[in-house]
């Protein structure tokens, strides 16, 4: 096939999202070139497929070979598709379960003469004066940004240990709620990160952390900021992994 007649096939979006054609539809997916021997194709739980080729791969090559995988990645975007629908959402009373750190606490709200907020043995223990669901779901939002404070302070610097040494500025961190992303980096070199992700695993909040300092060298996706990704953190894809089902 044709450099021309592949790149009909295959809509180039940007330097690493590409459209391979199949049957009447198409399976858009990300490319990443880095220094490895084969190519490899991952379906993460957003139903996203990420292809990691050899450098120099044709693109028809790589056609070719998501073309072959086409009946496997169908099948894992259905497996993911299950879960679609996520834990409802939360009434903030005894019960049901809330996050920190990755693991499942349940709710236990009493009344008390004091605001007080505690993780006891696999419980959230709450007592108040007031234990109606807003008022809980205000105590719980505090006791979450104070920890997400102290917490996610304490493993940004622990992950800036292992880049000043590449003799970039260190960034100015900044903690807040975001809707729709875990993490960011500003041209004026402010990081921002999501309080929620106090919920998550350390290792997810590393995640995120690296990728945005990955930033500091190269503001885009593209191969170089993969391989930079990668060599930080050689299992980055499974900590995404983990991050995009841990709040489930």
């Amino acid at each position: 096939m044709s450099t021309a007649t592949t790149q009909a096939n295959m809509s180039l979006v940007s330097t690493k999202k590409l459209a391979v054609v199949y049957g009447e539809g198409e399976i858009p997916l990300q490319l990443a070139f880095s220094k490895r021997k084969t190519l490899e194709i991952s379906v993460h739980p957003d139903k996203s497929v990420f292809v990691k080729a050899p450098e120099g791969t044709e693109l028809e090559a790589i056609e070719a070979k998501v073309k072959k995988r086409a009946r496997w990645i169908k099948h894992q975007i259905r497996y993911f598709e299950q879960f679609d629908i996520r834990t409802p959402s939360r009434k903030y009373v005894s019960g049901e379960s809330h996050l920190y750190l990755g693991k499942k606490y349940r709710l236990k709200v009493g009344i008390g003469t004091d605001n007080i907020v505690t993780l006891k043995a696999g419980f959230f223990l709450v007592t108040s004066t007031d234990i109606q669901p807003n008022h809980v779901r205000s105590l719980l939002s505090d006791w979450y940004r104070e920890k997400a404070d102290l917490h996610l302070n304490k493993v940004f610097s622990e992950c800036w240990a292992k880049f000043r040494k590449r003799d970039a500025e260190k960034p100015n961190l900044k903690i807040m709620q975001l809707k729709k992303r875990w993490g960011s980096l500003s041209k004026n070199r402010t990081l921002t990160i999501n309080r929620d992700l106090i919920k998550a695993p350390k290792e997810c909040i590393e995640y995120v952390i690296i990728h945005e300092l990955c930033h500091l060298e190269h503001y885009h996706h593209g191969p170089e900021f993969y391989q930079l990704l990668e060599r930080f953190l050689p299992d980055w894809e499974k900590r995404k992994y983990k991050l995009e089902i841990a709040l489930i």
